[in-house]
């Protein structure tokens, strides 16, 4: 296993946030975390990036401990955080930057391949919302970790933006196959985009079900009005109202 998570707890004061979650996620392979708000998926990309410690339980990366430490893993959050004083090219390899010398010729073959060449020399003022999740991503994938780790960057996104984004998110990702762990609140989107699904609970946040999801790749569009998408989207529907009802 690439990434694995055992018996994970985390406390906040009185607060328990996470009860011995675990899960793993294998090389090349795309989880998707689901869960109801403040269940404690973001507390948990926290832990596994090292920015907080976990009461008990480890994280381990290619069987290594990683518990408290950071560099280990790429990070894209909900929203770009892209500094604005910076072109686009100099975002996109910013994180390559921080960590030696960035190679700005495979930015560029990246910023190609996902339409955004042109605006190599642009500012994040002059993109659209999806343009400016487009160059996060790259940045995030130049950073050359193991295991990248997606905070439901869509979140912000309109409808057709956010379909459009998860089509293009999938072509690139067809192409590298980099592990991914990916939150969202989007029972459609992690259907369309994972090969599993974590199902979290209510705080504090147990591991209540692991789908495994039946659909071939490549995906496309159409596989939204399937009868077998529908019909799974129900079955997990339930299992989180379940725990919101409780």
């Amino acid at each position: 296993m690439l990434l694995t998570i055992h018996e994970l707890n985390k406390t906040f004061g009185n607060l328990q946030v996470l009860k011995d979650i675990n899960l793993q996620v294998d090389e090349g392979e795309f989880v998707a975390i689901l869960g109801p708000s403040g269940s404690g998926k973001s507390t948990l990309f926290q832990l596994i990036g090292g920015n907080l410690l976990a009461d008990h339980g480890t994280i381990s990366l290619n069987g290594e401990v990683i518990n408290g430490k950071k560099g280990f893993i790429s990070y894209m959050p909900q929203q770009p955080s892209l500094f604005p004083w910076r072109t686009v090219l100099e975002n996109v390899v910013l994180a390559a930057e921080i960590n030696g010398k960035p190679n700005y010729k495979e930015a560029k073959r990246w910023l190609e391949k996902v339409g955004l060449d042109e605006f190599e020399n642009s500012y994040p003022i002059e993109l659209s919302g999806g343009m400016k999740q487009r160059v996060s991503f790259i940045r995030a994938l130049l950073s050359k970790q193991s295991i990248l780790c997606l905070d439901e960057p869509f979140s912000a996104l309109d409808e057709f933006t956010r379909l459009k984004m998860q089509k293009w998110l999938l072509s690139v990702w067809e192409e590298n196959r980099k592990s991914v762990l990916f939150i969202t609140h989007s029972i459609e989107e992690a259907l369309f985009l994972a090969d599993r699904i974590y199902i979290l609970s209510k705080r504090p946040a147990r591991v209540k079900a692991e789908i495994k999801v039946p659909f071939a790749r490549p995906r496309n569009e159409s596989l939204l009005e399937s009868n077998e998408f529908f019909t799974m989207k129900q079955k997990i529907f339930q299992t989180i109202k379940e725990e919101i009802e409780v």
